[in-house]
């Protein structure tokens, strides 16, 4: 059975810095792609990084300018995302999510067919 447990949220003024991590189990070989998703109430949940465990290839909401960072180990099977210069706009509840699926964009919600229960991110100002 595939669990994913996300950890690491938590409160934080604008400018700071907090480090998710997502800790995987139960995924089959085939479920190369992790990716981190937030949403904030009143608006859909939307992809800000992925990954894939193979290569080791990252994917970025564009308008992040580099703010975040996504990166795996895979000897712990953990997912991580590095947030800095935090903005009140990041506040939103982050989810980790697996898929196994190719050739869909690694974006996309309908890509990932596992998700965690979500750990909330507060930025005030």
């Amino acid at each position: 059975q595939v669990q994913l447990v996300e950890s690491g949220g938590g409160s934080v003024q604008a400018g700071g810095s907090l480090r998710l991590s997502c800790a995987a189990s139960g995924l089959a070989v085939s479920t190369d792609t992790m990716g981190w998703f937030r949403q904030a109430p009143g608006k859909e949940r939307e992809c800000v990084a992925a990954i894939t465990w193979s290569a080791g290839s990252t994917f970025y909401k564009t308008a992040l300018n580099g703010r975040f960072t996504i990166s795996r180990d895979n000897a712990k099977n953990t997912v991580f995302l590095q947030m800095n210069s935090l903005k009140p706009e990041d506040t939103a509840v982050y989810y980790c999510a697996a898929s196994n699926k190719i050739g869909l964009s690694v974006m996309l919600t309908k890509t990932y067919d596992y998700w965690g229960q979500g750990t909330q991110v507060t930025v005030s100002s």
